[in-house]
């Protein structure tokens, strides 16, 4: 497990998981909408999901891929205001939904409230740097990062992830052009670090491409 669960402990994310409700989720379905109550907390067991805001006109821009081990609405929770995005199921996913006032009195039963309000900030962190990356990266950089960025195996340490993502799509998620996206997944899958397969997007070598970001 990643995420929230891996700080939490195995014990704690296991006792967390079964305090909540058992839901299933299909792929295109709406698991969180943009605007509503967050008056309940999702924790992920499997499957992943997509992070978006989306605008009245129904477009959104992808924020994040999150997946196992993740808590889902901990935002609205923790600031008592509306969702701030739209959380959508990429593969089948199993969730625990738990009312968000019992969430919280569990946490502090488990002296893990902190941790997850500093996992949170952590978070929004990552969210000023992506800004401050699409803003300032030329096109090759962005991809490698964005591609890595992306990338959530559903098997820990995975070499081949399916970012379930076409290059269309993954084009909007870091502001570049279909055709711009096709040109460095060329020189990427020549150098056997990704493919396309039914459209989406593979990668077959995620340590050496993260080996590419220089971080």
């Amino acid at each position: 497990m990643e995420g929230f669960a891996a700080i939490s402990g195995t014990v704690a994310w296991r006792g967390l998981s079964e305090l909540g409700t058992a839901e299933s989720y299909r792929p295109g379905e709406v698991l969180l909408h943009q605007g509503e109550p967050g008056d309940r907390v999702l924790l992920l067991l499997a499957g992943r999901v997509k992070v978006s805001l989306v605008d009245k006109a129904g477009n959104g821009i992808l924020l994040a891929i999150r997946g196992p081990g993740e808590v889902l609405g901990e935002i609205a929770m923790i600031d008592g205001q509306n969702r701030s995005a739209t959380v959508s199921a990429m593969d089948v996913c199993d969730v625990r939904a738990l009312p968000a006032e019992r969430f919280v009195t569990r946490l502090d039963e488990l002296g893990l409230r902190d941790e997850l309000v500093k996992f949170t900030l952590g978070r929004l962190r990552e969210s000023e740097a992506l800004c401050l990356e699409l803003a300032t990266l030329p096109a090759g950089p962005r991809i490698v990062r964005g591609l890595v960025r992306l990338a959530v195996p559903t098997v820990k340490g995975a070499r081949t992830v399916d970012i379930g993502l076409n290059q269309t799509e993954f084009g909007e998620a870091i502001g570049l052009s279909r055709a711009s996206v096709a040109g460095k997944l060329a020189e990427l899958r020549d150098a056997g670090l990704v493919t396309t397969r039914r459209g989406r997007i593979i990668i077959t070598d995620l340590p050496r491409l993260q080996g590419l970001t220089g971080e």
